[in-house]
């Protein structure tokens, strides 16, 4: 597919102006000023000066998790049945027929982090997924991508109900830590026993398994974090064990920006079109991602759906712009920003050469009200608009 007369925004701190794009095999292939030839047989995409961005990357979610319009039938995002669980898969539990999915695509949302809600101090595998397809496992950008871990009120609530531990933030912070020091110790028998031949392999954990490339930094922690003394647990916790982590939520963040620029914390912001439904979002404000960004701190932002349903991540997007972030901040909050946070810039997030080929089209500010895609490409198909509609528009 040859793409022209667009106004590229690349997200790299460039915008194109009536540039082309160029897609071979499901990769940008080209990225350039100016017109290029059509190849033989190759399919045109007019723009007609509209705007071409990268897909939008919302990097958390429980998408698939909790199907739309079903309750216990389609809920598969919490076991609740044991607070430590990093070796449960979201892949195992993703339903990508659910119609959220097309709701995404139709928002211009190509890629998604998905996974274990927060229950259980450790949920569980978190998955960086497109939104197209209909087998999860032609879909997976990277799995597992993180291992959910929560703190705060969510595990108190659960398992209090239960006349069960955790019953305080001290025990939800000890059972991921004793957890972590387990499969610390059993990554430590594994090495020994391939450099000593007397001495045996441990007993397969399948726990301790899960968590042995978190602590080789393979795969990142994703902390749900609410409040300022969570957060800081959070960090806390990566600092003992020397974690790749990241804080999601950080609804008091902004309350402690000096502290988090400090050790650096990477921030997946939001939900913030929601209501205060707990004590720990007493201080929930949309302002939070306009000042993390401005005070320098990596930010994204997130819908947490179902807590926001998807198609609203451009939305909030928006509000944040209303309440003082930066225009370029907001769509770099939802583009480049998540990739790199998540490890995942290599494919996605950015409009360069090499990139898989998640494109959306704007006819005008993709963060305005009244601004919907034109068409969405995901990995060089027309996942929604085109020449359905779309193409006429353009």
């Amino acid at each position: 597919m040859l793409i022209s007369n667009a106004n590229i925004h690349t997200m790299t701190g460039k915008v194109i102006a009536s540039g082309s794009v160029r897609i071979c095999d499901g990769k940008i292939d080209t990225v350039c000023a100016g017109s290029l030839e059509p190849l033989p047989d190759e399919r045109v995409l007019d723009l007609h000066g509209a705007g071409l961005y990268p897909g939008f990357i919302d990097a958390h979610t429980h998408l698939g998790m909790w199907e739309d319009g079903l309750t216990f039938e389609g809920d598969d995002g919490n076991e609740e049945t044991d607070p430590v669980s990093p070796q449960l898969r979201a892949v195992d539990a993703i339903n990508p027929l659910d119609r959220c999915f097309s709701e995404a695509l139709a928002a211009g949302v190509t890629t998604v982090v998905t996974g274990p809600g927060s229950a259980d101090p450790i949920g569980g595998q978190m998955a960086a997924i497109k939104t197209y397809g209909e087998r999860i496992d032609d879909m997976i950008v990277k799995a597992p991508l993180a291992i959910k871990m929560a703190l705060g009120e969510n595990p108190k609530t659960v398992y209090h109900g239960r006349n069960e531990a955790p019953f305080t933030r001290m025990a939800t912070a000890s059972l991921i830590r004793s957890e972590l020091f387990k499969a610390q110790r059993y990554m430590e028998d594994l090495e020994r026993s391939k450099s000593d031949e007397e001495t045996d392999p441990p007993e397969f954990d399948m726990k301790c398994e899960s968590l042995l490339p978190v602590l080789r930094g393979e795969v990142e922690v994703h902390f749900h974090a609410h409040r300022a003394d969570d957060i800081y647990t959070a960090v806390r916790i990566a600092k003992e064990f020397n974690l790749n982590y990241v804080v999601v939520h950080g609804t008091e963040a902004y309350l402690i920006v000096n502290g988090l620029l400090h050790d650096q914390v990477r921030v997946l912001a939001g939900p913030i079109l929601c209501d205060r439904s707990k004590p720990e979002l007493k201080n929930l404000t949309p302002s939070c991602p306009g000042i993390l960004a401005k005070a320098g701190i990596e930010t994204a932002i997130i819908t947490d759906h179902p807590v926001i349903p998807i198609q609203y991540l451009p939305l909030c997007a928006a509000l944040a712009v209303r309440e003082g972030m930066d225009p370029e901040d907001a769509l770099r909050a939802i583009t480049i920003n998540p990739a790199k946070i998540c490890g995942i810039d290599g494919r996605v997030g950015t409009i360069e050469k090499g990139k898989d080929a998640d494109l959306t089209v704007f006819a005008s500010n993709p963060l305005s009200l009244e601004s919907k895609p034109l068409c969405v490409i995901v990995g060089g198909n027309v996942a929604f608009g085109g020449e359905n509609g779309a193409n006429a528009a353009i």
